[in-house]
């Protein structure tokens, strides 16, 4: 019989990120006990990877920015397929998120006057986006932790959790390992917050850390938590594709909206020559334009460089297909012609150091070799809007790890404010449920025990498979078949070669003892990633047509029949996903009118509370 050691808390956050950490705060300042358990250390979490800002309408910049402008512009950005509710909730709250980090010791950039410095990025109407350089998500990470800390959670670093725990169809708690010695670990809880992040290593190329496994998909689901919009995973289109030092490295959205501009082998700034239909009018059809409006000209329109991401991708895609790409598949970013050394330095040190250092390269005097690399995914699990909560009683979700809020696209700068407006409302409210659950703890014994003996499994299978392996495999097929362009034929076979993985992923082999086991780490692993890979790609094949970050090239086109469609992905009694298709909530008349709405000054000038 195995041994556990059992921790009780009043709310347990599962992650450690801007999100995990902000629901942390927010719980303990509801007066509950909160744990928090990361697979990393504190202060490591993705969200530092988050360098160009946290979008805001705080109108410091351009005074006539308002939360109804964001609104506009996120709804429009994620094809309308956003939850309106959850944009309204963010939009209004995401100003007053941003001075709270800042009264807590955030030190964002300064305007001449004194404010919060914004920047322009992709999608957005006005600079909008708070920073700290080019390094917002480390500030963010920096000052949440501290406020944490101060605080006083509990803390469980390079704890990695298998599976939730259940009782009577409610979440009471969670089962993990020690990743540095391998002791279980069962936390009992009266509601659980998964803030684990994103998916992206599912693929083969991305900007995702290691941590990204998609482990909070995969445990809501396997309770019977909803997942919805699956299918829209954003591929940033500006992941250094040279050297091999730095590929998949992202270059933040700031650096084009400093300045710099795609160019393609030709010296063509080929953008101008990709602006959908839907932006007509909203961006420049000149450089000399495009330029005033980098400069402050109000009657200026945007380059389009600052399109929103997908359509950036696509772009770039378009060229290395058409043979006019650099010449290891990607595009030319340049800032080095377009702004001065000194400028470059100030506004974008991160980007400068960085890339000197890993790959020799001097983004000050040539141009970065870039192409799309995975970088987020838009679904989740599906929530609450107002409460964050699941569908699954004492299961609550923000971040990444929650969909409903970019609907097909995320805007760049959305996430980091995302992380905190969220990340708040579902500690507050996990806080208040377990305020209200009188009834003792009721972990099944049972329970616990059958998942301890499946996650030892790998050790007792000595003619098992390689984990790494199947990783390897499941990472490149994922990336052929369900990657930034989709096809029937390949989703279909990527279901017939994930159906395959689930059954190795359970064969596997490890040697050696618990402790720092990299290979029964990647073998648990495995069991959730094939899980959220099936999701995707399910949500995929029903959605038939382009739309957002999911690119079909049988169905190239948006169709109207799916334009005001959320796909759910449901699991059945037997074990088994499902898609169902859902319509969106209806949008009340007054913001439907501003999530149309064409005249932005009028739009600026009708601002209610």
């Amino acid at each position: 019989m195995e041994s556990y050691t059992i921790h009780d808390y009043d709310v347990l956050v599962i992650g450690a990120g801007g999100a995990g950490l902000r629901a942390a705060i927010a719980a303990i300042e509801q007066g509950a006990k909160v744990g928090v358990v990361t697979k990393s250390l504190l202060g490591k979490a993705h969200t530092v990877m988050a360098e160009g800002g946290m979008a805001a309408a705080m109108g410091n910049v351009r005074p006539e920015d308002n939360w109804k402008v964001h609104f506009r512009d996120t709804l429009k950005g994620g094809g309308m397929l956003n939850n309106w509710k959850m944009v309204e909730n963010y939009t209004k709250e995401a100003p007053d998120r941003v001075r709270e980090l800042e009264q807590w010791g955030a030190v964002f950039d300064r305007t001449p006057d004194g404010r919060i410095n914004q920047r322009n990025f992709g999608g957005h109407s006005y600079p909008r986006l708070a920073h700290v350089g080019d390094r917002t998500g480390l500030e963010l990470i920096r000052t949440l932790q501290d406020h944490a800390v101060k605080m006083g959670i509990h803390a469980h670093m390079e704890t990695t959790i298998y599976r939730l725990l259940t009782d009577a169809g409610r979440v009471v708690g969670a089962l993990g390992f020690n990743r540095q010695t391998g002791e279980f670990l069962v936390f009992r809880a009266k509601a659980v917050v998964l803030a684990t992040g994103g998916l992206g290593r599912i693929y083969q190329i991305t900007s995702n850390s290691w941590e990204c496994t998609g482990d909070g998909f995969s445990l809501a689901s396997m309770v019977g938590a909803d997942l919805i919009d699956m299918e829209f995973i954003q591929f940033h289109p500006t992941g250094m594709v040279w050297p091999p030092s730095v590929m998949g490295i992202l270059v933040t959205e700031g650096v084009r909206g400093e300045g710099g501009v795609l160019k393609n082998s030709e010296g063509k700034r080929f953008m101008f020559d990709n602006v959908p239909e839907r932006y007509k009018g909203e961006f420049a059809e000149t450089e000399e334009e495009a330029e005033r409006w980098l400069q402050g000209d109000r009657s200026a329109r945007r380059p389009p460089e600052l399109l929103t991401r997908d359509v950036v991708a696509r772009a770039i895609r378009k060229e290395v297909n058409e043979g006019r790409g650099s010449p290891h598949g990607g595009a030319y970013l340049d800032i080095a012609s377009r702004r001065p050394a000194d400028y470059i330095k100030k506004k974008l040190p991160s980007m400068y150091h960085q890339f000197m250092k890993l790959g020799n390269l001097d983004i000050t005097k040539e141009p970065m070799e870039v192409g799309p690399t995975c970088h987020y995914v838009m679904g989740g699990v599906r929530v609450d809007p107002d409460t964050q909560a699941t569908n699954v009683p004492g299961l609550y979700a923000a971040g990444e790890v929650a969909g409903g809020l970019h609907g097909a696209n995320r805007l760049g700068g959305n996430s980091l404010s995302d992380l905190v407006v969220f990340g708040r409302r579902a500690g507050m409210a996990a806080a208040e449920f377990a305020a209200k659950q009188t009834a003792p703890y009721q972990v099944d014994e049972a329970q616990v025990r059958a998942y301890i003996a499946e996650a030892l499994e790998p050790f007792n299978n000595p003619h098992g498979e390689n984990p790494f392996a199947l990783m390897k495999e499941l990472r490149a097929t994922m990336q052929k078949n369900a990657g930034i362009m989709r096809e029937e034929s390949e989703l279909k076979a990527q279901l017939e070669i994930l159906a395959n993985l689930r059954k190795r992923a359970w064969n596997t082999s490890v040697s050696g003892s618990r402790a720092y086991n990299p290979g029964w780490h990647t073998a648990l692993d495995m069991r959730l990633m094939v899980e959220i890979s099936e999701a995707v790609v399910l949500a995929a094949l029903a959605r038939k047509e382009s739309r957002g970050g999911h690119a079909r090239l049988d169905y190239p086109d948006p169709d109207p029949s799916f334009a005001r469609i959320n796909h759910i992905i449901r699991r059945s009694s037997d074990g088994t996903l499902t898609v169902v298709a859902e319509p969106l909530p209806e949008m009340p008349d007054e913001l439907r009118k501003v999530a149309e709405a064409k005249d932005l000054k009028e739009l600026s000038e009708k601002v209610g509370a």
